[in-house]
């Protein structure tokens, strides 16, 4: 209820505001409450062009337009400091009325016409510093909104996307392919994801958390398609946070809403076919030869990661396929087979895969026993907006979890009814649309074979292309992996 009043009050106090300024620059004080009319209302008394209206209707765009003009909105009534500025921007719920109720705040004249500047041209004067200040501002304001709704670069901090992607390589995101997601908490620091530099702080205030709304995009996620998104897992506790300060993860979508997926033998099918394949991608492999020692110049080639030995002779490593067809070709190696976990034996190497990891969920005694592994998984129906699913003993250990924690339901198990908001639930109806992550790196990933579903509010962008690429573990002047400079992400 308090966070509601609190919404509410952030609403109507800067239309209150606007109501007493538009009556002290002489025009009636319902122009200053009606929707973007109140706007156009504020170009003509900041002596902006009509069209500036134009710009208002720009998604992004629109975003630094009323920064400007409320900057110039505020300055037709004599503030003119810098702090002036940064409080009309950042709190206009609280000064903007309080400008409004001030007596001696009175309406000077449009702000942005040559007779205003000349008349106050002391006044607006800007001292080097100011002009610093105003640069700085700005590079933020800007920076900050392309980052939010265009483009944004990330670092490929993990192994999980090999060989597709490399430990050090850049990418850009694309925001726009699947429509910009609008920031969810609004106050934060720029350029901090949650965690401030230095400090090891929270980098945001959660005391405002907005809805989540998402921009109309180029297309909808395709599978195939490497997606950058927030980590689910985040979502619990202890390690909380809000939807859109929850970790950055890359994966390859496997599977859509509305998809049957299931991995046969490390194959991944959906609906009943099989999926392509990643031409880079890695398995495990384990590797025979014949007692002598592997040279080093060829592990380093062929990209042989996590070797690991076992016994007569034999050791595992993460490779592509086309390594380990080339690893058969020498002379002292005698077989490279993929090292696949058997279908009905839990993973031995990985451990427990989603759903077991989350016992919260299952109803005794008819809790089934999932015998699947990374390499044998499923079959699982990917949750699709609208779509209803009969819950029971089989489906509620797959799906509670994306009930309670991600569509905001209250869920208790209490013997073998389901209780959702207090109420008996023999179905759920969807609210979000899901989707099924997987690394390229298939036995070296953490994806939804161990934590289950991404839902649509997590998703950040599409992966576009490298734009740099650095290899710590190489010389001085061998870091700069030329070669993947500018690839495009397939």
């Amino acid at each position: 209820m308090n966070i509601i009043l609190a919404i509410i009050l952030l609403v109507i106090l800067p239309y209150v505001g606007l109501w007493k300024l538009f009556e002290k620059a002489g025009r009636p004080g319902w122009e200053g409450i009606v929707p973007l009319y109140n706007i156009y209302g504020m170009i003509k008394l900041s002596g902006r062009p009509a069209w500036w209206f134009v710009l208002v209707l720009i998604p992004g765009l629109n975003i630094l337009v009323m920064i400007g003009l409320t900057v110039d909105f505020i300055k037709s009534f004599g503030k003119f400091s810098l702090l002036d500025h940064i409080l009309g921007v950042a709190l206009p719920f609280i000064f903007l009325p309080k400008w409004g109720f001030d007596k001696d705040t009175k309406y000077l004249g449009q702000s942005a016409s040559p007779e205003f500047r000349e008349k106050y041209k002391i006044a607006l004067k800007k001292t080097p510093a100011r002009e610093w200040a105003d640069a700085i501002i700005f590079a933020v304001i800007a920076a900050t909104l392309i980052r939010t709704l265009f483009i944004e670069a990330y670092v490929i901090p993990s192994a999980s996307m090999e060989s597709s992607l490399l430990i050090g390589d850049y990418l850009f995101v694309s925001k726009v392919n699947y429509g910009a997601r609008l920031p969810m908490t609004p106050v934060a620091f720029p350029f901090a994801h949650h965690t401030m530099p230095l400090i090891n702080t929270k980098a945001y205030w959660d005391g405002i958390e907005l809805p989540y709304y998402r921009l109309p995009g180029l297309s909808d996620v395709k599978k195939g398609d490497v997606v950058v998104f927030n980590y689910p897992m985040d979502a619990d506790s202890p390690l909380y946070r809000p939807v859109d300060k929850r970790e950055n993860y890359i994966k390859r979508c496997q599977g859509t809403p509305g998809d049957t997926l299931s991995v046969v033998n490390a194959q991944v099918v959906i609906n009943g076919k099989p999926a392509i394949t990643p031409i880079h991608g890695e398995m495990n492999y384990l590797v025979k030869s014949d007692g002598s020692e592997i040279n080093p110049q060829l592990v380093n080639e062929l990209h042989l990661e996590d070797i690991a030995p076992g016994i007569d002779n034999t050791f595992t490593t993460n490779t592509t396929v086309a390594s380990a067809n080339t690893l058969k070709g020498y002379s002292n190696i005698k077989s490279v087979t993929p090292n696949i976990s058997p279908a009905g034996v839990p993973d031995q190497l990985n451990g427990d895969v989603y759903p077991v990891k989350f016992p919260n969920y299952k109803i005794t005694p008819n809790f089934p026993k999932f015998k699947w592994n990374v390499d044998n998984y499923g079959p699982i129906i990917v949750p699709k907006k609208g779509w209803t699913v009969k819950l029971d003993s089989l489906t509620f250990p797959v799906y509670g979890r994306a009930i309670e924690i991600y569509e905001g339901n209250k869920v208790q198990v209490v013997g073998k009814d389901i209780l959702i908001n207090g109420k008996k639930a023999d179905t759920y109806t969807f609210k979000l649309n899901y989707y099924f992550m997987m690394g390229d790196n298939r036995h070296n990933s953490e994806d939804s074979r161990f934590w289950g579903f991404v839902p649509e509010d997590h998703i950040v962008g599409k992966a576009l292309f490298i734009w740099m690429s650095i290899d710590d573990n190489a010389s001085f002047l061998s870091k700069i992996r030329w070669s993947r400079l500018f690839n495009i992400i397939r």
